[in-house]
């Protein structure tokens, strides 16, 4: 009997081709449908995709193989993934793979502050107990606490610690909407941009991009209808600051994004959520549930005649799609290359419509904004710099976690006040920027604030803020192959300077071919990282050079004891 009630519930393909054929990008959640009825993607279920959505099957074959989350044999779904990011592979990663039975790896799964995480099947992360929203939750060192209160106010995670903030409830008990609802009822969209422009507010996902410029330019931009995009595929290792947002505060993301439709004039929305984050992506789902039956969004939002609609999208694992025009192929149900630019999203995105696409710290900002003033925002800084930087610290630090410094604050500040300074009393040797996209500071150059000015007279970057720290008793060569090899595995494969680069670099960084001579070595790495940085087709390509490059300016004598096979 209960076999046939679990028969008669299981949806057939066409059930469930009928379900998303008529959706707004409709290949990814079609895909994880089948994916998790069958616990794999069979030709068969391929095959119903591919009529269903009129792709061809090679097309739809080739995209499907491009992601890693998307299992082809069965039962592949509920396999144990490891992750294999930088950290956690100091941390035991590779032992954890070797043990446990059908386990694969994964790259960085956004939990550097919990190592070492594992993905059992869809929505079970195991491996990870709890985590760090803030370090600063925790007591901290005397004296400490009075300057982080007077000189360090919040703008995202202003409110984020209150109890029951995730649900509707919560959220606005705190001012939650308000923001949205007076802007929908009392100002014209050129009136919030103008306040936009006001505050400073730059893409906090790594480019830096003004935001009210961006939105301004898809507002102004001819074609429709327009579209938003929350690119919350955050897979950058050592990178979890949108997931803290997320899944405490998802109603605070869900409001920028509404504030970004009416600014541009979009009636909808698409938030694009990485895989690796299961649990995430239940309570976003619900947030956005909570917000139509409240009549916050929708065809009428706070009765106001404005349609606001927010899909949610979830990724199947691609490094490459944190990067927007390679995350807008993906929503349309493309190979997601990245596309050659211009034409830019803001006048051709989503399907050829003015699209504007923001991280999630980015749009989380926009409330806040709106409710206290520009001058608030910039006035959050220090000295010239304006506004906040949630830091995802990790690594060989006391409290790894996120922080939302003021943007100038000193990164010896932050590691060694803040956080606690570094682990069982040894001195810190480097740091990551920008994840790992920025290489590598070390020596001298540790002594920058973080701001984007700062970090690239050092020859790096803030980017989107993950920074991991490695103490003395790291080898560093080791260090930067990981690195390597994880933009070796992740590079899409259409450029070959990229493609081909990063495996080279990756193999002189592994010792392959034995002892060379120092200046040959020198030379040939050197020829990679010009070529890579000047004809790379995206930022993959052009940041993964200066992993080498910053290895080469601060280990020379590491480096020359690696040629040698010492």
């Amino acid at each position: 009997m209960e076999t046939e009630k679990r028969a008669m519930s299981t949806p057939t393909d066409q059930d469930l081709i009928q379900r998303w054929k008529g959706e707004e990008a409709p290949l990814l959640p079609l895909l994880h449908a089948f994916h998790d009825r069958d616990g794999f993607l069979s030709e068969a279920a391929l095959r119903s995709v591919s009529a269903g959505l009129r792709i061809p099957l090679a097309d739809l074959y080739g995209t499907v193989t491009f992601y890693h989350h998307f299992s082809r044999e069965e039962g592949g779904r509920g396999a144990p993934r490891v992750c294999t990011g930088p950290v956690c592979r100091l941390h035991g990663a590779d032992r954890l793979l070797g043990e446990l039975e059908g386990a694969t790896s994964m790259p960085c799964a956004g939990r550097c502050d919990e190592p070492v995480p594992v993905l059992k099947g869809p929505e079970q992360l195991v491996g990870a107990p709890g985590g760090h929203l803030n370090a600063r939750t925790t007591p901290l060192p005397p004296g400490v606490d009075d300057a982080v209160r007077d000189g360090a106010e919040e703008c995202v995670f202003r409110h984020i610690r209150t109890p029951a903030r995730a649900t509707l409830e919560g959220y606005r008990a705190t001012g939650g909407y308000q923001a949205l609802e007076q802007a929908l009822r009392g100002m014209s969209p050129d009136q919030v941009l103008e306040e936009i422009d006001a505050s400073g507010l730059a893409g906090r996902g790594g480019a830096g991009f003004p935001t009210g410029r961006k939105w301004r330019a898809v507002r102004e931009a001819q074609g429709g209808p327009k579209t938003v995009v929350c690119n919350a595929d955050e897979g950058e290792p050592g990178c979890f600051k949108d997931r803290a947002l997320m899944d405490h505060d998802p109603h605070a993301v869900l409001e920028g994004m509404a504030l970004a439709c009416y600014a541009t004039g979009a009636p909808r929305a698409f938030l694009y959520l990485r895989y690796e984050y299961p649990h995430t992506e239940g309570i976003l789902d619900r947030a956005i549930r909570e917000a139509e039956e409240a009549g916050i969004l929708g065809p009428d939002a706070f009765g106001t005649g404005v349609e606001i609609r927010i899909h949610l999208r979830r990724g199947a694992g691609a490094y490459i799609c944190g990067e927007e025009t390679s995350l807008l192929n993906s929503l349309e149900g493309e190979h997601p290359f990245p596309r050659n630019r211009p034409p830019y999203p803001v006048t051709h995105g989503y399907q050829g419509t003015p699209t504007a696409v923001n991280n999630v710290e980015t749009l989380a900002s926009v409330p806040p904004i709106l409710l206290h003033g520009p001058g608030w925002y910039r006035d959050l800084g220090r000295g010239e710099h304006r506004g906040t930087k949630v830091i995802s610290l990790s690594g060989d630090v006391a409290r790894p976690g996120n922080y939302e410094v003021p943007m100038g604050l000193p990164l010896a500040t932050l590691i060694h006040d803040w956080a606690g300074g570094i682990r069982e009393g040894n001195e810190i040797q480097a740091v990551t920027m920008a994840g790992l996209s920025g290489g590598f500071l070390a020596g001298e150059d540790l002594d920058v604030t973080l701001d984007e000015p700062s970090i690239r007279a050092r020859g790096s970057f803030l980017g989107a803020g993950g920074i991991m720290v490695f103490d003395e008793t790291r080898d560093m060569v080791e260090v930067a192959r990981m690195a390597m090899e994880f933009f070796a595995h992740e590079s899409c494969g259409k450029c070959f300077p990229c493609r081909i680069g990063t495996q080279r670099l990756t193999e002189r960084l592994s010792g392959q071919g034995g002892p060379q001579q120092l200046g040959a070595w020198l030379d040939e790495v050197a020829d990679l990282n010009r070529t890579m940085k000047a004809t790379s087709a995206c930022g993959l390509g052009q940041a993964a050079p200066l992993i080498t490059e910053s290895l080469v300016r601060y280990f020379p004598q590491a480096v020359s004891a690696h040629v040698a096979g010492e």
